[in-house]
């Protein structure tokens, strides 16, 4: 015989079991890959740690599982697996896509961000809003943006003008910066930022260019005699956004989708506040290390500029479609 407060009881149960079953049908954990050092203070992994710290706090029944250090995708695979779901997220940088939109190689363009301040200003542009109209016509979205400041670095000796890259084997992070230093008459080693240790250590590489980050999180201390920061006269940036696919965001409810935006914007203030820390970082540790620090002259800076307008520039224009007016459009920044 069920009692008044036997039927009230049952109620409760099957309220708080149909409650449940629409909580664990809302719950879900994302896969984020990249393949920076994890839990080592690289700030690109801290910026997706910190968006899943963020998420889990939220409450909204969402978890991102960060895989780094490239322990689940290669570095330079990561926006294929992004695409075809083995993997939701990626912090990478987005020239390493080019091969899927040759467009994205203009975020790794040499001299065409001068400094953190200009990143800014480029950030905020319909150069910018061409890009991320791009990724978003590619399959994924934007969740945070990130330029880095880089550098050059010399095993043997240090590289400031284009002579000095002469017959060395340069690794360079991708196309753009690589038609630059063929041009200036290096041969190029082309290998993701987490491989160049092992390639300065047994030779296989004479000198590289990465960002700020990556020079430091895989001390490449250790294997340089030179180190050409950024200084007042940068030719290295890089966008090393953090994505979400397109795929992945549409599982999302709309309030996984509003922590989701909100941690976004937290991790691309944090980035924000250290990037021009980064180059700081490194020049501090560099120098503790031994190794000699220099930066470029005006006059040093357009020798690399020039060459880079009738290589890197003009490669680039010519063959990418519309990769002039995305040249155009980011030197128009001022």
């Amino acid at each position: 015989m069920i009692t008044r407060r036997n039927a009230i009881v049952l109620a409760a149960a099957l309220a708080a079991a149909t409650l449940s079953g629409a909580a664990s049908a809302r719950s879900i954990t994302l896969k984020a890959s990249h393949q920076f050092p994890g839990g080592k203070g690289d700030v690109r992994d801290e910026m997706v740690q910190l968006i899943a710290r963020e998420v889990a706090a939220a409450k909204v029944g969402l978890t991102i599982k960060v895989f780094p250090g490239s322990s689940l995708v290669k570095a330079k695979e990561q926006w294929k697996a992004m695409m075809t779901g083995q993997i939701d997220m990626t912090a990478f940088p987005l020239d390493y896509a080019s091969g899927f939109h040759p467009q994205f190689g203009a975020t790794l363009m040499p001299g065409l961000v001068k400094g953190h301040a200009h990143a800014k200003r480029i950030n905020a542009s319909p150069f910018m809003n061409k890009i991320r109209s791009i990724i978003d016509e590619g399959g994924a979205m934007v969740l945070a943006d990130a330029w880095l400041a880089g550098a050059f670095g010399g095993k043997e000796k240090c590289i400031r003008k284009p002579e000095d890259a002469a017959g060395l084997k340069v690794r360079s992070a991708g196309a753009t910066f690589a038609r630059m230093w063929a041009g200036a008459g290096a041969s190029i080693v082309s290998i993701p930022s987490n491989e160049v240790y092992n390639a300065l250590q047994q030779g296989v590489a004479q000198g590289t260019d990465t960002s700020s980050g990556s020079f430091v999180s895989f001390r490449l201390y250790e294997q340089l005699k030179c180190l050409t920061a950024p200084g007042d006269n940068a030719l290295w940036f890089m966008y090393e956004p953090v994505l979400i696919s397109k795929r992945a965001w549409a599982k999302l409810d709309d309030a996984q989708k509003k922590a989701m935006l909100a941690a976004g914007k937290k991790a691309e203030a944090y980035f924000s506040a250290e990037s021009q820390k980064l180059d700081d970082k490194m020049v501090a540790a560099y120098k503790k290390a031994g190794v000699q620090v220099v930066t470029l002259s005006d006059a040093e800076a357009g020798a690399w500029r020039a060459v880079a307008q009738k290589t890197s520039y003009k490669v680039f224009g010519e063959k990418v479609p519309g990769g002039k007016e995305l040249i155009d459009m980011a030197l128009s920044v001022k």
